[in-house]
């Protein structure tokens, strides 16, 4: 799309605009004048610019994100194997997680096969794991929601 013929694409949020223009006193809602308010929008605003993902950090996202929910999801099975009494409920709950686990366990080699397939994701990933109490969890959940880690100092990235 725009990104990748070089043009910065930026996301604003369209309530915020709205708002805006009822702001300025501009009601009427054609294109040319919708353009114009979002153009005075973003120079009144200057929202901060950020890389938008490409696909390949978009899957890794959605990997990472998919990874969250299945730990979430064994966390609340372990809850409620604790307080299950029934057996037949035991065994359902244990069978459950163990599926659970085994698609933990796919899932981080699928995440394992993806960093390594960029050069550049594997040696941040090994930065990133070289700092103390920083994992592959931590490191894979960073290079999947901040694609600009290794653009910007370390005041930006704060």
């Amino acid at each position: 799309g725009l990104s990748a013929a070089g043009l910065t694409v930026l996301v604003v949020n369209p309530a915020q605009v709205r708002a805006y223009a009822h702001a300025i006193g501009r009601r009427a809602k054609t294109d040319p004048i919708d353009a114009a308010v979002i153009a005075a929008f973003v120079l009144a605003t200057k929202p901060e610019i950020r890389p938008l993902r490409d696909a390949e950090t978009q899957a890794l996202s959605e990997l990472v994100a998919r990874r969250r929910q299945i730990v979430q999801m064994i966390v609340a099975e372990e809850n409620r194997l604790r307080m299950a009494l029934a057996k037949q409920a035991q065994k359902s709950i244990k069978r459950l997680l163990t599926a659970l686990r085994r698609e933990l366990e796919s899932l981080d080699a699928d995440l394992d096969s993806h960093i390594r397939k960029s050069p550049v994701w594997r040696v941040r990933e090994a930065l990133l794991t070289s700092v103390p109490g920083v994992g592959p969890t931590t490191a894979r959940t960073l290079l999947a929601e901040l694609p600009e880690l290794g653009s910007l100092d370390r005041r930006q990235i704060v």
